[in-house]
């Protein structure tokens, strides 16, 4: 299941078309121990082999290649499959329907089997975006982060 989250997260997940900005993701599982003073520790390690309870840290990095600055540009990720995501980032959106819709948590319904609707749940989510400043000049870089927990 390592592997598949791994590979997953590291395929290419199109934003909205704007080939200016280049994006490539970096994954870690976060482990915590206690130092020699009994005070935690806390590395972060290749997330070759993630389990159930491990905290993943996810890095998005981003960067417009382009000759012109890029506007109204919105980084999005497909989040692990497998894991909660941490959404606390308050210029974070999120989706529940694979990016069909965007906003808060709080914000976003789903449909249940009976036909009625339940609240989403940070389980529910699959995809996440920042939106990245008004202009991003040429050769400007920049990234994002979030953490996911392992179900």
């Amino acid at each position: 299941m390592a592997l598949a989250v791994a590979t997953g997260l590291m395929a290419a997940h199109p934003a909205t078309a704007q080939p200016a900005i280049r994006l490539g993701t970096q994954m870690f599982v976060e482990r915590v121990s206690t130092d020699i003073n009994g005070r935690p520790r806390r590395t972060l390690e290749s997330a070759d082999r993630v389990g159930p309870g491990d905290t993943l840290i996810v890095i998005v990095h981003w960067r417009n290649d382009g000759a012109q600055p890029v506007r109204d540009y919105a980084v999005t990720r497909a989040v692990p499959h497998g894991t909660r995501p941490d959404i606390s980032d308050p210029h974070m959106q999120v989706s529940v329907d694979g990016g069909g819709h965007w906003g808060r948590l709080d914000q976003l319904w789903l449909p249940t089997p009976l036909g009625g609707v339940r609240r989403a749940v940070a389980e529910d989510v699959t995809h996440i975006r920042w939106q990245l400043p008004e202009a991003v000049p040429p050769g400007r870089a920049g990234r994002l982060s979030y953490r996911a927990v392992m179900r």
